[in-house]
């Protein structure tokens, strides 16, 4: 059963705007292991991954029905690859029940997330 659904698009030139005026963007947007995967990436491919992960927590809190706030910040959910590839979501280190899938065009990142109940 569908516990809830949440979509989001960002548009990368946002993203780039806002990691080249805070340094520390970056950080409050990804956890270590997910900065762990950033920092191997080309330049214009961490654009790609940070506007991905942004959208995709964006995603989680929406499904999840509590937004990014209290209950639900950006460094309680991470997003990491299984072995082969695929996004697996966790929450405050937890695996979640659902799928992500995250996509991104040139312009653009988005992400739906579901969750099973």
């Amino acid at each position: 059963m569908i516990k809830g659904i949440g979509l989001d698009i960002v548009e990368i030139s946002r993203i780039m705007k806002a990691n080249d005026l805070n340094p520390h963007f970056k950080e409050r947007i990804l956890t270590k292991n997910e900065l762990a995967i950033f920092n191997q990436l080309k330049t214009r491919r961490q654009l790609e991954f940070l506007a991905g992960r942004f959208s995709a927590k964006e995603a989680y809190s929406k499904a999840n029905g509590t937004g990014i706030g209290k209950e639900c910040s950006l460094q309680d959910i991470e997003i990491l690859p299984n072995d082969k590839g695929q996004p697996i979501l966790y929450f405050k280190q937890e695996i979640v029940q659902g799928f992500v899938s995250i996509t991104h065009s040139k312009e653009y990142a988005a992400a739906q997330v579901v969750l099973l109940a």
